[in-house]
């Protein structure tokens, strides 16, 4: 279902604005090579104000991908590249803003259906299919300060490292 943002333009207000950004941008054509698949809260209608676009991809070679990106839109507002390890896996990091929305590009050696943040979204996407009234219950969580995965630990009352506690859970329920 989220291969392809085609979902956005038949969505919520947001989303189809969201839509309409990635589609000038071009930025899922400009960037194929890496397979980017937009996750977080705007795809699966989570999202409060100033919630981004977050655009996962498998990158292995981090020069050729930050020179790419850089020239692709190392001109637009706010324009950030940084290498970081998250969880002991090398990751590039790049955010700019562009049509109101503040892009976040997440590029690490991995395929993007095994990445955390695809992982988390089948996950919450499933668990709000089952029970849709928690939808509001993270809003409100995520309006005071929450992360979505904490928010969605707290609601579902698990304990510990919120986004290893949310990929156990989704393989107890046979989600993932």
């Amino acid at each position: 279902m989220f291969d392809d943002i085609d979902y956005l333009a038949l969505g919520n207000e947001k989303q189809i604005l969201a839509y309409k950004a990635i589609k000038n941008l071009g930025i899922m054509e400009s960037l194929a090579e890496y397979n980017p698949v937009l996750c977080g809260t705007i795809p699966i209608g989570i999202d409060i104000a100033g919630s981004d676009l977050d655009l996962i991809m498998e990158v292995s070679d981090f020069e050729r991908f930050m020179e790419k990106v850089e020239m692709l839109y190392g001109n637009k507002e706010n324009f950030k590249i940084k290498r970081l390890l998250i969880r002991e896996v090398p990751v590039v990091k790049v955010n700019f803003i562009f049509e109101g929305f503040e892009f976040e590009l997440f590029g690490q050696p991995q395929p993007v259906k095994e990445q955390y943040a695809y992982l988390h979204m089948m996950i919450v996407n499933a668990v709000m299919k089952r029970f849709p009234n928690m939808r509001n219950d993270v809003i409100y969580l995520k309006k005071q300060g929450y992360k979505t995965e904490p928010a969605f630990c707290k609601v579902l009352g698990l304990k510990g490292d919120s986004y290893e506690s949310l990929l156990a859970y989704g393989r107890y329920m046979g989600i993932i």
